[in-house]
């Protein structure tokens, strides 16, 4: 049994560390931690490695809470809808390498396809004082997220329409589009098909980049002259969205030689499709992805699919976040990616019916 002397000497490992704390530790003033944590200008390096020595051994964490009634909580939020497309692992990666070094915390809110149900959590994200965020090719609508961006700092990846109220991380879709029909027809490829996402113009978002992308293959097909080969099908970025338009396109008579999916997620599920119906990839149906995923690269797919830099992507979003969390306001910035083809298994020339 612990007596009172005890007691008063056991340590309160269960007490909060505090900002006094660090101080006292390091042998410095409050208010030189606090400089240190707010990365403020005029911290010498040897002040910052005491400091950051102190937090590391007496395991100090910031109070969000009180952080934010300061103006600051150092903290990111990033909106996906489908936490099962791969392609965003490599644009969260991106962000999180980008951000390592400094103090934000990155926290993800996953809201599905809905519109409303992103408005929602975009909503959620800001009154959880979030510094800035980052929205993944929302499907809310444009007018909600030009207000948001107003107040609190935000950069678009994916949707090519430009504002002066937040910045902008794009890839070349159309470029993208036109790799993968140029391939295919390179191969005898004719008859080629199109897995994309609707890219719903009720939000009022006018370049998204299914927009995009369907745009660059449409005129990629017109520059080859196969214009009237041209088949456009409209499914979620997903496998049972590649899943429903595999079983649609591939089952009718007159079927493509070869089908490209927007996403690589949705092209697993046109793989899934096609051993359904018993048909061979390539033999019977050549099948390309978008998004070079890591799930691209496995057997025995072995995915044909365009690179657009995820990581990349993410990086540029998270540096182009900070620069506007810090202070910069004076010009909207867009960031755009040149894709590449990775050309694997999944593609060869048409099989002679």
């Amino acid at each position: 049994m612990l007596t009172t002397m005890d007691r008063a000497a056991t340590p309160r490992r269960n007490k909060r560390v505090t900002i006094t704390d660090v101080a006292q530790h390091a042998g410095v003033s409050t208010a030189a931690v606090s400089k240190v944590l707010r990365s403020a200008y005029g911290v010498s390096p040897d002040m910052r490695t005491k400091v950051r020595a102190a937090i590391a051994e007496l395991g100090y964490r910031p109070h969000a809470a009180a952080r934010g009634m300061r103006g600051r909580t150092y903290t990111i939020g990033v909106l996906l809808d489908n936490v099962r497309n791969a392609f965003f692992a490599d644009i969260l990666d991106g962000i999180q390498d980008q951000l390592r070094e400094s103090d934000y915390t990155v926290l993800v809110g996953a809201a599905g396809f809905d519109p409303e149900e992103q408005a929602r959590t975009i909503r959620a994200l800001v009154d959880r004082q979030m510094d800035g965020l980052v929205l993944i090719a929302p499907s809310t609508r444009r007018a909600e997220v030009l207000a948001t961006a107003a107040a609190t700092p935000s950069v678009v990846i994916g949707h090519h329409d430009v504002a002066d109220s937040h910045d902008s991380v794009v890839d070349a879709d159309d470029i993208g589009a036109g790799l993968v029909v140029d391939h295919l027809v390179s191969l005898g490829h004719r008859d080629i098909a199109l897995v994309s996402a609707p890219g719903d113009r009720a939000g009022q978002w006018k370049r998204t980049p299914e927009l995009v992308l369907t745009g660059g293959y449409l005129a990629a097909m017109e520059r080859h002259g196969l214009a009237g080969h041209a088949r456009v099908h409209h499914a979620a970025y997903s496998d049972e969205g590649g899943f429903k338009a595999g079983m649609t396109l591939l089952t009718p008579e007159h079927r493509p030689t070869a089908v490209m999916a927007g996403a690589d997620v949705a092209a697993m599920g046109v793989y899934r499709a096609a051993h359904e119906l018993g048909l061979s990839v390539p033999g019977d149906v050549s099948l390309v992805g978008y998004n070079n995923t890591a799930v691209a690269a496995l057997a025995p797919v072995r995915l044909t699919s365009v690179d657009q830099a995820g990581h990349m992507m993410g990086s540029a979003a998270a540096r182009l976040l900070v620069e506007r969390v810090e202070g910069r306001r004076d010009r909207a910035m867009q960031t755009a990616m040149t894709p590449r083809l990775v050309v694997r298994s999944s593609t060869a020339a048409p099989r002679a019916r």
